[in-house]
């Protein structure tokens, strides 16, 4: 077996390096070669696509381009992806061309219905894949570019942070780890921009030596509390954070050489990371062992839009140049995703936009359900007022590429009513016998099920490091009830829509179950288990013929899918407690514990947060509860003591909180911490690798772990509503 694994590898190798060679190829560089290339492969994209078989040979073609797919998916290279993708469009756009041409002679008023709103949803869904692969197939990469050697050339930096009703605590962390920036003392300076206008973060700053800014209102939120500070200070850059997000102190030297090689960047981006949980990882125990929902757009996405020059710029982590900014008119106020849109008028101005792939910062992640709908509404919102008022398919100043890289951004918010669609579709035909499709199960399975495999095998391919599969469908299912309406009425009246704050910090004392957000998701579950109860009842009473019955069976094996989904989505409503105001980063560092009476123990951290730290001690060592330490924390040749009370004491893991440290020790400590450089890299596309199956098998047993929750909170209120007073029942 091993030499078996040894030669495939091998074999894989020699393939890659023989398509690394054809792509770098110097006929490719002539202007002909391309063109013919071009031509050629149209022609025979037409014909692959276009031409006519029978059933049997429609099964050949696909049984060829799925074993072609599944041996290039063993391949290393981009040679290989590229092939994966343009068989995928290949069978996909077939598919399509079959729905259009062979599909639609329907009869009756049920089967228009349903049968054109899956046309509808089938049509996005492949436009958004497609613009999907344009974006991806080839990702840039870029790598950070040197700054000069003589520090006094490096340009001025002025690093704001927004906030407007945050706890301190959770600003505080920010400003100290933006204050303990590797970077000239005299070329940068840390802002705090509180609309709140609370005086104790006035007295904040002036004690940690940040400047405070405010203004009379708070017209136009945080776009308009970053215009009213640029209007106030001076520097050649602006670096932006949201107050939540902790910048490493090797920021400004990761972004920075990039904007002295280009005078032409306006804007350079770095992702978002999260140490604390979102709702889908703390209630779906996922956290850190599947990709969550946002790191597909930041460890794909992104590196693919910075290939056609149409970086996004995403509120937060990122660096501007004043004066392409100032160009534009600031930060954009139309639309409530003030920061896509600037990024899109910058690029239309003639400004260079970049992504740099380095986590330089992280931050808090909505901590419940109910604010990440809302979280994600506002952008469904933005992005739709984005195509009323500056839509980039029109209008100068963006090449084609570009074009692109925004309209899927844009589109891909409107995804709620197909997906509602996809969920209910086969129930047109289990309660109503509706015919969707005017075509025989056995032709819809030769030409849907290559569609189908090919695109799940190819986005493995391109995002398996960042979106394990079908993921993609629990978190669209979760949020698309939510977003359809507001998505189409921003569309419809894009000056209605306004900002909201997405509120970070806090706790949550007791799991629940969102019962308020969770009704459609246990409709949909409901009609789904009485469509497969109908559908296993026709099954077995059925005496037609077998294409009758193949026909039962494709859309019971979709109706079970749509139940694993939505079961899936149940789960999600069942909050999790969180007890902890600071969540805990996990990471080994070095240690030393200073007992009361001087001795000292060398140990590892487990985890850090803002008040405290997890010690793994060595064997035999026992330090009790409620004792007085010292903490010895070290970064390289650095050491900082902090003073601590042990709080937990247990199999040689201990719990120890800091207790009265000074502005100077809080500074030292996220330097220790949270500002290190290597802090936040070290997880970043680090996870397990996509495998198909597997991440199906993982789903259907959240699925079961979500039914399961729903019945126990069904019990759980018919037996209360079985207890409560017959007085009060009828009262309400």
């Amino acid at each position: 077996m091993k030499s078996s694994t040894t030669e495939t590898s091998a074999s894989s190798g020699r393939v890659s390096r023989w398509g690394n060679r054809l792509l770098s190829w110097g006929i490719w560089k002539m202007g002909w070669a391309r063109v013919i290339a071009t031509v050629l492969a149209c022609i025979l994209f037409v014909l692959a696509v276009a031409v006519e078989m029978d059933l049997s040979q429609q099964f050949l073609f696909a049984l060829a381009c799925v074993v072609m797919t599944l041996l290039l998916h063993r391949v290393a290279g981009r040679l290989a992806t590229l092939v994966m993708v343009m068989l995928s469009i290949t069978t996909s756009v077939r598919y399509m061309w079959w729905r259009i041409t062979d599909t639609l002679g329907f009869h009756g008023f049920l089967d228009n219905l349903f049968g054109y709103a899956l046309l509808f949803a089938e049509i996005y869904a492949l436009s958004m894949m497609l613009l999907s692969y344009f974006q991806s197939a080839w990702p840039l990469h870029r790598k950070p570019a040197p700054l000069p050697a003589d520090a006094t050339r490096w340009p001025s930096v002025d690093i704001f942070i927004p906030t407007y009703n945050e706890p301190l605590d959770v600003v505080r962390q920010s400003v100290l780890t933006a204050l303990a920036m590797d970077w000239p003392a005299d070329r940068f300076k840390v802002y705090v921009l509180d609309d709140g206008r609370r005086p104790e973060f006035r007295e904040f700053c002036e004690q940690a030596g940040a400047n405070y800014l405010t203004r009379p209102d708070n017209k136009h939120a945080k776009a308009g509390n970053i215009n009213a500070a640029l209007a106030k200070t001076d520097s050649d850059f602006v670096a932006i954070f949201d107050c939540d997000h902790i910048p490493v102190r090797s920021f400004l030297q990761i972004c920075m050489g990039w904007f002295v090689k280009d005078k032409k960047l306006a804007m350079l981006q770095t992702p978002h990371v999260f140490f604390s949980p979102d709702p889908f990882e703390r209630n779906l125990d996922t956290f850190r062992n599947v990709p969550n929902e946002g790191e597909l757009f930041y460890g794909v996405v992104q590196d693919g839009n910075d290939l056609w020059n149409a970086t996004f710029f995403c509120g937060s982590c990122a660096v501007i140049r004043r004066s392409a900014l100032l160009e534009v008119g600031g930060v954009a106020t139309e639309s409530v995703t003030e920061d896509a849109l600037t990024a899109l008028k910058m690029n239309r101005a003639g400004y260079n936009t970049a992504y740099l792939a380095v986590p330089q910062a992280a931050g808090l992640a909505t901590e419940n359900l109910s604010r990440h709908i809302g979280q994600r509404t506002r952008w469904a919102r933005g992005m739709a007022q984005i195509i009323r008022v500056n839509n980039p398919l029109l209008g100068k100043g963006l090449k084609l590429g570009q074009r692109m890289c925004y309209l899927s951004a844009m589109l891909h918010f409107f995804f709620g009513l197909p997906r509602v669609i996809f969920l209910t579709t086969p129930l047109a035909y289990l309660f109503f016998h509706a015919n969707v499709f005017q075509a025989s199960a056995i032709m819809v399975a030769a030409y849907a099920l290559p569609h189908v495999i090919l695109s799940n095998l190819t986005g493995s391919r391109i995002q398996g490091k960042f979106r394990h599969s079908f993921w993609n469908e629990v978190y669209e299912s979760v949020l698309a009830w939510y977003i359809m309406k507001p998505a189409m009425m921003a569309l419809l009246r894009p000056k209605a829509a306004q900002f909201n704050v997405t509120a970070k910090g806090g706790i949550i004392r007791e799991s629940y179950f969102d019962w308020t957000l969770a009704r459609p998701y246990v409709v949909l579950l409901t009609l789904n288990l009485a469509g497969l109860i109908v559908g296993l009842i026709s099954l077995v009473q059925d005496s037609g013929d077998i294409d009758h019955r193949f026909t039962i069976v494709l859309n019971l094996a979709w109706t079970v899918y749509n139940i694993i989904m939505t079961s899936a989505s149940v789960a999600v409503a069942g909050e999790v407690r969180q007890l902890r105001n600071a969540p805990r980063v996990a990471v080994a560092l070095p240690a030393m514990l200073t007992l009361p009476d001087g001795r000292t123990v060398a140990c590892d951290t487990s985890d850090f947060s803002q008040g405290g730290l997890g010690l793994v001690l060595p064997a035999g060592v026992i330090v009790p509860t409620g004792m007085q330490v010292n903490i010895s924390v070290f970064r390289h040749e650095e050491e900082a003591i902090f003073p601590a009370l042990v709080t937990f004491s247990q199999g040689g893991r201990l719990g120890v909180s800091f207790r009265e440290l000074s502005i100077e020790q809080e500074k030292e400590l996220v330097q220790m911490t949270f500002g290190r450089a290597d802090t936040w890299a070290l997880t970043w596309g680090s996870m397990a690798p996509d495998s198909p199956l597997a991440a199906l098998y993982q789903i259907s047993q959240i699925g079961m772990r979500g039914f399961s929750l729903l019945l126990r909170q069904l019990r759980d209120r018919a037996l209360a509503g079985l207890r409560r007073p017959a007085s009060v029942s009828t009262k309400q």
